[in-house]
């Protein structure tokens, strides 16, 4: 695979492994107070690079923190996912929608709690009788005042019977938990970036090795060319091969490490590292055959354990708890209502006064307004049941992907690493036969080129290969526990 193909697959890659779980804060159904509208969060192929802010994924973003420290940070994988989990841009964006959540709860209690209040008032009038039709009473002026009026009051309201605001807080407490399950899942998201990030900057740091190497088994046979061309024992031909050859390496090798760097950059960026700070990786992720898990186990793990799939469990029951809330409107409501101070002339010259009510309201035509509601939150909740049961599709899918991407991985991994090692043979075979006189450079520039492409098999293979536990993990719904694990070959 081409070398720039292959770095446009790995961040098409990084991106399609990501998805904004974010709550979106919506009116519902019934046109009440606000609640999550929430849709239920996925990680599937088919999810769009530029999703996000600026059509830019917020998880491959992140909030840079402090200051660059002096030297290069060694940074681990277990580094960069701890990183990640703190400033990464989609998990902070999510953590803001979990707080706005728990507002709108905190705001549909308030309709079931009791209100008290205070008010004092003081003030000066004059009143025209005359003007309220007060006008034709013998010795009575029409000019009252001017004279002073105080009065200090304390009010208290409590619903007694509600359904609509009784509803209302169960959808909001619903949509709150909603919204922590998404979170969760974000935190899954995040484990999976940084570690699909990590491995790609690891897989670079291979190919830059690889590129390495090569230039210098390309650098050694052009000197030997050089070498029996003086002694008279090859063509000009042979050398001006070789020649071509390194130069190839020389173009290959700078390509890879600028490459390298870059995807530095896109690791530093989503973990939220300090602008311009140098860091090195410490882990290699190096190849570990992956524990067999039965099929079966993963697919009921994965329906437990998978935060999106709880979140769009909560997101129904919010709906149907809305659906209610809109019904509501048409039954009646009753309410506590009492108030109590001091009324008089002056603060020295007033006398308590007080009112205690009991007020019922019962809807009797709306003109059609409450049937509009209820069947928006119908539709509402028609809706996310019908999310929920794609969902679960969509988690049978995932879960059967992966196992059989880990095991096509896995094969490609061996038959890469079995090619590399004859490609290497070759390649000195080809070297000894050329310094022997019995082959034309020719064959050792090709052997070259094997060996070349049997190194970016196995770098790319082994890539994919960690990916794909990493994705299982992801997929069953463990992705903060069990990825650090999956990739070192534990459980």
């Amino acid at each position: 695979m081409p070398m720039k193909k292959l770095s446009i697959v790995t961040a098409i890659l990084a991106a399609c492994l990501t998805v904004q779980a974010n709550a979106q804060i919506g009116t519902p159904a019934g046109g009440e107070a606000s609640t999550s509208d929430q849709e239920p969060a996925a990680a599937s192929s088919g999810e769009s690079l530029t999703s996000g802010f600026g059509g830019q994924n917020p998880y491959l973003g992140g909030v840079p923190s402090g200051e660059p420290t002096p030297g290069v940070l060694i940074l681990s994988l277990k580094d960069a996912i701890d990183r990640g989990l703190k400033y990464n841009l989609g998990l902070l964006l999510s953590e803001q929608g979990t707080r706005s959540a728990r507002g709108a709860r905190l705001r549909a209690l308030s309709d079931l709690l009791p209100k008290v209040s205070w008010e004092t008032a003081e003030a000066r009038q004059q009143i025209n009788l005359q003007a309220f039709g007060f006008s034709s009473f013998p010795g009575i002026r029409n000019i009252v005042g001017p004279f002073s009026t105080f009065d200090t009051r304390a009010y208290f309201s409590q619903p007694i019977l509600d359904f609509k605001a009784l509803n209302g807080a169960r959808r909001e407490a619903e949509n709150l938990k909603a919204a922590e399950f998404s979170y969760q899942d974000s935190r899954d998201l995040v484990v999976l970036v940084c570690a699909d990030l990590y491995l790609a900057s690891n897989a670079a740091s291979s190919r830059v090795d690889a590129a390495t190497a090569e230039l210098k088994t390309a650098q050694a046979i052009y000197d030997r060319a050089v070498d029996l061309k003086k002694a008279g024992t090859v063509p000009g031909i042979d050398v001006l091969r070789a020649h071509v050859e390194l130069q190839g390496q020389q173009q290959r090798l700078m390509y890879v490490q600028n490459a390298f760097q870059k995807q530095k950059l896109s690791l530093a960026r989503a973990i939220g590292l300090p602008t311009g700070q140098e860091f090195a990786l410490s882990d290699t992720v190096p190849y570990s055959p992956a524990l067999p898990i039965p099929l079966d186990q993963a697919l009921e793990q994965a329906l437990k354990s998978r935060s999106d799939y709880q979140s769009a469990v909560a997101l129904v029951r919010a709906a149907e708890s809305n659906k209610k809330a809109a019904r509501g409107e048409s039954l009646p409501a009753l309410r506590f209502n009492a108030n109590y101070g001091d009324i008089g002339l002056a603060p020295g010259n007033s006398h308590g006064t007080y009112t205690v009510a009991a007020n019922l309201r019962v809807p009797i035509f709306q003109g059609g307004l409450v049937r509009g509601k209820v069947l928006e939150a119908d539709a509402l909740l028609r809706r996310r049941q019908s999310q929920l049961e794609d969902l679960r599709s969509r988690i049978d899918f995932e879960v059967r992907t992966a196992f059989m991407d880990l095991k096509s991985t896995g094969d490609q991994v061996q038959v890469a690493k079995s090619a590399e090692a004859l490609a290497t043979e070759q390649v000195h075979q080809a070297q000894d036969r050329f310094a022997a006189g019995v082959a034309n450079s020719l064959e050792v520039v090709q052997a070259q080129e094997a060996l070349a492409t049997a190194d970016e098999n196995y770098i790319s293979s082994l890539f994919n290969f960690n990916v794909a536990k990493a994705t299982l993990a992801r997929s069953m719904g463990q992705g903060e526990e069990a990825v650090k694990h999956f990739l070192g070959g534990k459980q």
